[in-house]
């Protein structure tokens, strides 16, 4: 289902270009069409290009809206304010920007915890949600594990900059892209997201990974993610499509087919309850 009836404005070719936001700009493209418009919001320190096996999958009968988040990828600029709010008010802004109304959110990793919060918090505008191995209400920041984020980070610092000119790595310094990884923390426990994931009222649905990502020991995700058992018990509108075989880091490589299969289901929902 790929009919639209979402987007204000509609535009039959791709456009690229830069949106301004507060004192920076983000860098975003927008394949236009009269498909369903779809807003991805990438992880942490990632770039839209993650997206671009999902995106082929899906194919040309929907709108894919993409961008990089402040100081991320290659243009987007740098900013005095990288907290989990501000991303939250640019998924506004660039919908605002290219003119749509109404969009299927779907966010890995980070980006799923900001497609929880604006999905919870815009339920006219939302058609469904997707969030690709993210969004665990858990409790895993601790004082030890904010010292292990700080050290981390420093200790990679070097390789951090000698990437950025590649896009690769954001232009933010060790200690902003330490306290962002420690923000979310705090905004991923249990008494925070949680009431945030009961309150959503469409179709959402989890593609959840396997095994550790960057930075966990042993099997620290694989806890975090049984939260997710509480999540799906309290709010029926939110389940698991798919539990696939690869890492946090690689799905979006390897099972991208899983990702773009609950795109399909929460759009076909909503098109069924209207």
């Amino acid at each position: 289902m790929t009919t639209n009836k979402n987007a204000a404005t509609t535009t039959n070719s791709t456009w690229t270009g830069m949106v301004p936001v507060d004192d920076t700009a983000l860098a975003v493209t927008d394949t236009g069409g009269s498909g369903v418009p779809i807003i991805y919001l990438n992880g942490q320190f990632a770039t839209q290009g993650y997206w671009r096996r999902v995106i082929a999958e899906l194919g040309s009968g929907w709108r894919h809206i993409t961008y990089d988040e402040r100081a991320r990828g290659k243009k987007s600029g740098t900013s005095a304010d990288y907290s989990f709010e501000a991303a939250v008010r640019d998924v506004d802004v660039v919908l605002a920007a290219r003119g749509v109304q109404r969009a299927v959110v779907i966010g890995w990793s980070y980006g799923a915890f900001v497609g929880a919060h604006w999905a919870s918090r815009n339920p006219d505008r939302t058609i469904g949600a997707v969030l690709v191995d993210g969004a665990q209400p858990y409790d895993w920041l601790t004082e030890a594990m904010e010292q292990r984020i700080r050290k981390q980070f420093q200790q990679f610092q070097w390789a951090l900059r000698l990437l950025r000119p590649t896009g690769l790595t954001p232009r933010m310094n060790a200690t902003e892209m330490a306290e962002c990884n420690i923000e979310l923390g705090r905004i991923a426990r249990a008494a925070d997201l949680g009431p945030v994931l009961d309150a959503i009222t469409v179709p959402t649905r989890y593609v959840v990974a396997s095994g550790s990502s960057l930075g966990s020991k042993g099997d620290e995700q694989e806890i975090i993610r049984t939260s997710l058992v509480g999540v799906t018990e309290r709010n029926p509108n939110i389940k698991i499509s798919a539990k696939v075989p690869s890492n946090h880091g690689a799905i979006l490589k390897k099972d991208y087919a899983a990702v773009a299969a609950a795109v399909r289901e929460v759009a076909a929902l909503d098109y069924a309850g209207r």
